[in-house]
């Protein structure tokens, strides 16, 4: 078995396509069960972002689990497969671990460094066990893909701008509001100014923890569940309101935030019309500037053509230059550093699980040999003592343990440094071990633990592709097996 991840992101895929394929809720879900049902997947989890779809499962051919996962994903997406399949890559077992190390330090964000990411994978695999799709393979790796984040933002300076995409936002909306960027960075002051937040999610979170720390002169939080936005108004001085009274709030707003997540446009041309008709500040020279931080988006197209308002969004945001945001090339370096000595300490272990089915072969083959000297023993000596038998037994197996000892700990470390099979068939050949016996234990310890840790190119029968980036090849015909 061996990890594969499908998926599209803002450096690829129109946002048009990628808002399209974000999936959340029961959608989400389905998509889990699906994939999870497919043939030769032994587990899966889902990590949806606002500039990323990517599906990881655990996979035990390449090819057929290639074709099912872009088949379901353009069903469950309603994104036909030649719209679907040009935006997406493929990664293949150390190249798949190896990318998503490199999501989880941020390396592969919009916004270079971020920390956001490191919540959303918790969450996408807190969804993934809460469903029972998440393999034990997939859980560890996903494991060490967290550390490897916190690894990157407490070891090295990624992190350091705090940058994000509400940071680089709020930028791009004070340009458009006209105000000097201030501050480390270049980060705008809100001083003077009244800001909407719309939602109360982690990234509405942090969009009002960034304008109280910006001075505004009030911050509104409005989201259709009235407790969520009272919590989120009294963590930061706010005040909540209802999704009802948008047009009023947003006529009262220099600056409009919004990630909600919904399904569809939250803020319609319809009401920015309504809103700039009876503005609060008449004759003030600033537009009504809207930053959709959502995907799929919030705002209606063709909001930003309306005279008097001001639109950003996160394809704005990927075209624009946010160097000023991003880490150096010291912190970059480190963290691509990190990546590295993790994806060895990954493979690693997995060279390690491989030799543990000789190694309790061997064990096991010392315990037979024993057992059948004493039966041995006890029948060319009539009549001995039990206690006496008792004793030899502990003997002859202290004396196994310690001349096994040595080799099956000396093996293990060798294990994990490239060229790991010729130690195992070195013990093999050595102590003349049965295959069968260790594949019979290979077997058992399989089916207790869902699965190996993947690591290798090779799938079962030798015919899965070097390991990899692979193009998506899949026709519109749909699932080719």
């Amino acid at each position: 078995m061996s990890v594969l991840v499908v998926g599209l992101s803002h450096k690829g895929a129109p946002l048009a396509t990628l808002e399209r394929t974000v999936l959340a809720g029961d959608a989400l879900t389905k998509l889990l069960h699906d994939v999870a049902r497919a043939d030769d997947v032994a587990g899966t989890l889902i990590l949806s972002t606002c500039n990323r779809m990517e599906i990881y499962a655990e996979v035990g051919s390449f090819h057929g689990a290639v074709a099912a996962i872009c088949d379901l994903l353009s069903r469950h997406s309603g994104v036909p497969h030649a719209e679907l399949t040009p935006c997406l890559y493929v990664h293949y077992a150390d190249r798949a671990v190896q990318h998503l190390l490199k999501v989880a330090c941020g390396l592969d964000s919009m916004v270079v460094g971020e920390s956001q990411i490191l919540g959303q994978l918790r969450s996408a695999l807190r969804i993934a066990r809460e469903q029972g799709t998440l393999s034990r393979s997939l859980a560890e790796l996903g494991s060490q893909a967290l550390r490897a984040g916190k690894r990157a933002q407490s070891e090295t300076g990624v992190g350091s701008a705090g940058a994000s995409l509400v940071s680089v936002g709020l930028q791009a909306a004070a340009e458009q509001l006209g105000i000097a960027s201030v501050g480390e960075r270049g980060a705008p002051s809100l001083a003077g100014l009244d800001v909407l937040v719309i939602g109360a999610g982690a990234m509405s979170g942090l969009a009002a923890a960034s304008v109280a720390r910006a001075g505004a002169a009030s911050l509104v939080i409005a989201n259709r569940t009235r407790y969520r936005a009272e919590r989120l108004a009294a963590q930061h001085g706010g005040r909540p309101a209802s999704m009802a009274d948008l047009p009023g709030l947003m006529a009262a707003a220099d600056l409009v935030m919004t990630c909600t997540g919904a399904p569809g446009h939250v803020i319609t041309a319809e009401m920015v019309h309504d809103a700039l008709a009876r503005h609060g500040k008449p004759g003030r020279p600033r537009p009504l500037v809207l930053l959709d931080l959502a995907l799929p988006r919030d705002v209606e197209p063709g909001v930003g053509d309306i005279p008097g308002a001001a639109v950003t969004d996160l394809e704005t945001l990927a075209a624009a230059d946010a160097s000023g945001m991003q880490p150096g090339e010291a912190a970059i370096e480190a963290a691509r550093q990190i990546v590295a000595d993790e994806l060895e300490a990954y493979l690693s272990a997995g060279r390690a699980d491989r030799v543990t089915p000789t190694v309790v072969a061997l064990r096991a083959k010392a315990a037979g040999v024993v057992e059948s000297e004493l039966a041995r023993l006890a029948g060319r000596i009539g009549g001995i003592d039990a206690a006496v038998l008792e004793e030899v037994a502990k003997s002859m197996n202290r004396i196994a343990d310690k001349l096994l000892h040595a080799p099956t700990v000396r093996v293990k470390e060798l294990a994990g440094r490239p060229g790991a099979d010729s130690y195992e068939d070195a013990l093999r050949v050595l102590f003349d071990l049965d295959p069968a016996a260790v594949q019979s234990v290979a077997h058992a310890d399989a089916s207790l633990t869902a699965s190996p840790r993947a690591g290798t190119a090779g799938g079962p029968g030798g015919s899965s592709p070097q390991a990899g980036t692979v193009q998506a090849t899949i026709p519109p015909g749909g699932n080719q097996r």
